[in-house]
C-alpha cells in the first residue's frame, strides 16, 4: 500500500508541473503543494523504513518513529501514530480535454481546491489528503478505465462531469462497492437503477429542469413583465444524455435504458401544461459543425422563445453565434449552458439577456462545514479567488460541495468504509444535513435530492444576474423582456 502511495505522490508532483506550465496563477499554488509533497515523501520513506527493520536495529526503529512524529507536525497533523500519517486519497476522472473540457477543467480545479482547503485546516481525521485529478478525454471506456484504477488506488471516489460520461462510470463504482458522489451527471436514467452508492450533488434530475424556466415565464407573465404572453418555442438540444434528457421533460416522452432498453419512467412534459406550442424541434449530433443552417431553420420557425440544451458551453457560444450570424431575435432565450465566465468573455454584448439555470450563485447565503468548521459561500469565494487569482464560477462551486460533502461522511463516520459511508449519506435528514456551499443536501432513496430548486439567471451588463424564484435570496432583480438583439 506504502508503494502505491508512493506512485501517486510522485504523480502529483509531475501532474502540478504540467498544469502549471500553462497557468502562471498556478505557480504559487503549484510550490505550496510542491513543498507538502516532499513532505509526504519524506514521512512515506521513514515509515517504509520502520516496517522494514530487523529487531537488532529497534533505535533506528524508533528514531525512525520519532522522526515521523516531527515531519507530520511540520505538515499540520495532529496525530502520532505512523499508520494515520499515511494520506487519504481522492480521486476523479474528468475530462480535461475533448467535448467537455471547459467544465471538467474547471471541476478539477474544484476538487484540487477543496482538497487544499482540507489540508488548509489540519488535514481529515489527522491525514493529510492527496488528490488525483486524471483525464478521460470525454470518453466514457477512458472514464471507466481510470475509475477502476482508482477503485485500487483510492481511498474516496469524486464523481466526473456529464450525464454520459457518469452512466459507466458509477456502475464501475457501484461493482466495486464504493461511493460515488456526482457533481453534474442529471439524466434519470441514472438514477432509475436501482444503485444505492450514488448522491446527486444538485438540485434536479435532468429531466426536472425544464420546469423552472416556464414558472419564471408564468411568474413574469402574471408581474407584467412579459406581455403579451408568449405562444412559440423553438427546442434545440444535443444528442446527449443529460440535454435529451431535459427535452424529454419539457415535451414528454419515454426514459429508457441505454440502447433501447426497458422503459424506466414515462413523462408526460411540461409544456402539455401551458400554452406554448412546440413550433420546431431538432436535435443536433456530437460532434456538430452546421450551426448555420440551425440557426436559419430556428429563424424560420418564427418562435417567441427558444429553449436550448447543450452539452458543452462550447455548443451554447457556437449556437448564439449563428443566430446572431443570421439575425435571428428570439424575445427570450433560455439555455442549459451558459453560466462560465467563458461565455461571457467569447460573447461579449451577444450574452445580454441570455437566461442560464444554474445549481449556484455568489449572491446565495449558503452555509456549509468543512474540517468541522463553519464555511460558508462568502469563504469558498473569497479563498478561492485568493488562489486562482479570478472568482470561481458554478463549475468550481459543485465539484466543492462533492468533495465538501464526501469529507463530511468521512468525519461522519471516522473512516473511509464505504458501506459506513454510504449509510451515513442515506440517514441524513433535514435536521442533519449534507451542509455545502451549494446548500443542504438530503437524498431520496434513489440518491436525488429532496426539495430543492433551481437558481434563474440572466447575463445583465456582464452580470449573471438572479431573477427567479424572488423569495429565496437577497439580490433578485426583474427579467429583461424582450432581450436585446445580437449584434
Amino acid at each position: 500500500m506504502l508503494i502505491q502511495r508512493y506512485t501517486i505522490v510522485c504523480n502529483q508532483i509531475f501532474d502540478s508541473v504540467r498544469f502549471a506550465q500553462y497557468d502562471s496563477n498556478s505557480w504559487e499554488a503549484f510550490m505550496s503543494r510542491f513543498f507538502k509533497i516532499l513532505v509526504l515523501l519524506a514521512t512515506i520513506a521513514l515509515v517504509a523504513a520502520a516496517c522494514g527493520t530487523s529487531d537488532d536495529t529497534t533505535t533506528t526503529t524508533a528514531a525512525a518513529a520519532q522522526a515521523t512524529t516531527t515531519t507530520a507536525a511540520a505538515a499540520g497533523e495532529t496525530t502520532t501514530t505512523a499508520e494515520a500519517m499515511e494520506p487519504y486519497v481522492f480521486a476523479a476522472s474528468l475530462p480535461l480535454t475533448g467535448d467537455f473540457a471547459i467544465p471538467g477543467s474547471k471541476h478539477n480545479d474544484g476538487y484540487q481546491f477543496c482538497v487544499d482547503e482540507i489540508n488548509r485546516l489540519g488535514g481529515l481525521l489527522g491525514h493529510e489528503v492527496i488528490y488525483l485529478g486524471e483525464d478521460n478525454q470525454s470518453t466514457p471506456e477512458q472514464a471507466v478505465s481510470q475509475i477502476q484504477r482508482h477503485i485500487e488506488d483510492a481511498d474516496v471516489l469524486l464523481g466526473t462531469f456529464s450525464s454520459l460520461l457518469t452512466f459507466p462510470a458509477s456502475t464501475a463504482a457501484r461493482d466495486a462497492g464504493m461511493v460515488y458522489p456526482i457533481p453534474s451527471g442529471g439524466a434519470l436514467r441514472i438514477w432509475s437503477r436501482g444503485y444505492e452508492n450514488i448522491f446527486y450533488f444538485q438540485q434536479n434530475a435532468a429531466e426536472e429542469i425544464g420546469f423552472s424556466p416556464l414558472a419564471m415565464i408564468e411568474y413574469y407573465v402574471e408581474q407584467g413583465v412579459i406581455d403579451p404572453a408568449p405562444t412559440t418555442v423553438a427546442i434545440v438540444d444535443a444528442d446527449d444524455f443529460f440535454a435529451s434528457a431535459i427535452v424529454t421533460g419539457l415535451v414528454g416522452g419515454e426514459v429508457r435504458e441505454p440502447g433501447g432498453g426497458d422503459v424506466l419512467v414515462d413523462l408526460p412534459g411540461f409544456l402539455t401544461d401551458t400554452d406554448i406550442e412546440v413550433v420546431f424541434q431538432e436535435t443536433w449530433p456530437i460532434p456538430f459543425n452546421d450551426w448555420i443552417t440551425l440557426a436559419n431553420s430556428m429563424k424560420a420557425s418564427g418562435a417567441e422563445l427558444v429553449f436550448a440544451a447543450t452539452a458543452s458551453p462550447d455548443e451554447a457560444i457556437s449556437l448564439v453565434n449563428a443566430m446572431a450570424t443570421v439575425d435571428y431575435q428570439p424575445e427570450l432565450l433560455w439555455m442549459s449552458q451558459g453560466a462560465q465566465t467563458e461565455f461571457l468573455d467569447t460573447l461579449g454584448d451577444n450574452a445580454n439577456e441570455i437566461t442560464v439555470h444554474g445549481s449556484w450563485h455568489p449572491l446565495a447565503n449558503w452555509e456549509g462545514t468543512l474540517a468541522g468548521q463553519p464555511y460558508t459561500n462568502v469563504d469558498f469565494i473569497e479563498n478561492f479567488t485568493a488562489s486562482f487569482g479570478r472568482a470561481p464560477d458554478e463549475d468550481e462551486a459543485i465539484p466543492f460541495a462533492v468533495c465538501q460533502g464526501m469529507e463530511q461522511a468521512v468525519i461522519g463516520t471516522g473512516g473511509v468504509d464505504h458501506a459506513a459511508m454510504q449509510q451515513w449519506l442515506h440517514d441524513r435528514t433535514p435536521t442533519d444535513p449534507v451542509s455545502t456551499v451549494l446548500g443542504d443536501f438530503v437524498w431520496d432513496e434513489r440518491g436525488l435530492p429532496l426539495d430543492r430548486s433551481l437558481i434563474m439567471t440572466q447575463w445583465q451588463d456582464g452580470v449573471l444576474e438572479f431573477v427567479f424564484p424572488v423569495d429565496e435570496f437577497p439580490g433578485v432583480v426583474d427579467l429583461i423582456y424582450p432581450k436585446s438583439e445580437f449584434s
